[in-house]
């Protein structure tokens, strides 16, 4: 009888080369479909959200003089699995220091996936007002939706299976920017 052996196989499919292109292409989307800073604040989603929101946020005032509001947001109780991801969450701190009130609020996320984490997400920055707009950047689409939740920026759509995964790697807390791809090869 023979067994079938899975191999864990692993691809790069982002370099740090191309995470900085995708930041700074998607920065000047955002200035573009917004018209520059006016209105607009940036919000990363913890954890690799808030890493890749401080990066666009540097990109976009490396363009615009003024005021670019930032801000961290933790959506650990927000989400409807909580419960079943652990009985103890970690809860991280969320930072919003301005008005959310007649803002376009940008939300900054490293991967989108089922839209689960976007929808608590909006949930969360609707708790601090009600902002003009919610836009959505992301650094990797890797599909597989199971909400209505589209971004409107993004870095790199990737087709990935459900049994996959992606790893967004960055600097700030891995020591190096990559994005892997995890699946069972053959």
């Amino acid at each position: 009888m023979r067994h079938k052996v899975t191999v864990m196989t692993t691809q790069i499919i982002m370099t740090t080369r191309d995470i900085d292109r995708s930041l700074d292409r998607i920065s000047l989307e955002i200035l573009e479909k917004n018209h520059g800073i006016d209105e607009l604040a940036i919000v990363g989603i913890h954890t690799g959200g808030v890493f890749l929101a401080d990066r666009i946020h540097r990109k976009i005032s490396a363009h615009e003089h003024g005021d670019l509001p930032l801000g961290s947001l933790d959506i650990t109780l927000y989400r409807d699995d909580w419960s079943l991801i652990s009985q103890n969450p970690i809860v991280r701190t969320t930072d919003i220091g301005f008005q959310v009130e007649n803002r376009r609020v940008v939300l900054v996320d490293d991967v989108i996936f089922t839209g689960r984490t976007i929808r608590a997400a909006m949930d969360a920055i609707m708790d601090y007002g009600r902002p003009l707009s919610i836009q959505l950047a992301v650094l990797v689409d890797r599909g597989g939706r199971e909400l209505p939740i589209g971004p409107d920026y993004v870095g790199q759509c990737v087709n990935a299976a459900v049994d996959e995964r992606v790893d967004v790697l960055l600097d700030e807390k891995d020591g190096r920017d990559e994005v892997v791809l995890h699946g069972a090869g053959a």
